[in-house]
């Protein structure tokens, strides 16, 4: 039987945060050094975002990293995070615990509450928007994969093609 394949200089699982994010800072490295690199991102969903639901509070240091003008492109970050509160609560009442005793991780000021799903579809079309081409089809992964058989669509970014 003969199958169909297709070649690439890098391949990424998951098309979360850190699989965009990734994805996104190879193709910056290689355009930096002028070399053309294909990156193929394989995620399980029908569409990137689709198996994120949570929100979050993030930290916009990583954002910044990849993209410095965030804020001006329209990054889904609207809500920051103004205050800070840690709260027992018991069956009498509750007790604040003050912010000078808490661990730095627990002390958000300066992030932004976040969808997850918005900041990883905004991602996802930022790793499209330089697409050579943009060819959704259906395939099915070899089903030696994985007894489930996953499938998802197929878009062609930069000569090389994302799976989402």
């Amino acid at each position: 039987m003969e199958r169909e394949f297709m070649v690439f200089d890098v391949l990424m699982g998951g098309g979360g945060p850190a699989g965009l994010a990734a994805a996104i800072r190879v193709k910056q490295l290689a355009a930096k050094n002028n070399h053309d690199v294909s990156v193929c991102l394989i995620e399980k969903g029908a569409e990137i975002g689709a198996h994120i639901l949570s929100g979050a509070v993030m930290d916009s240091r990583a954002l910044t990293e990849l993209f410095p003008d965030w804020k001006e492109r329209g990054a889904p970050l609207h809500t920051g995070v103004t205050a800070d509160r840690v709260v027992f609560l018991s069956e009498s009442g509750a007790t604040t615990i003050p912010n000078n005793l808490l661990p730095e991780c627990f002390i958000n000021h300066g992030n932004y509450i976040a969808h997850l799903g918005n900041v990883v579809r905004r991602l996802g079309e930022r790793s499209l928007c330089n697409a050579k081409a943009n060819r959704p089809t259906s395939p099915t992964l070899s089903s030696s994969c994985s007894a489930r058989r996953p499938t998802g669509q197929l878009l062609a970014v930069d000569g090389g093609a994302t799976i989402v």
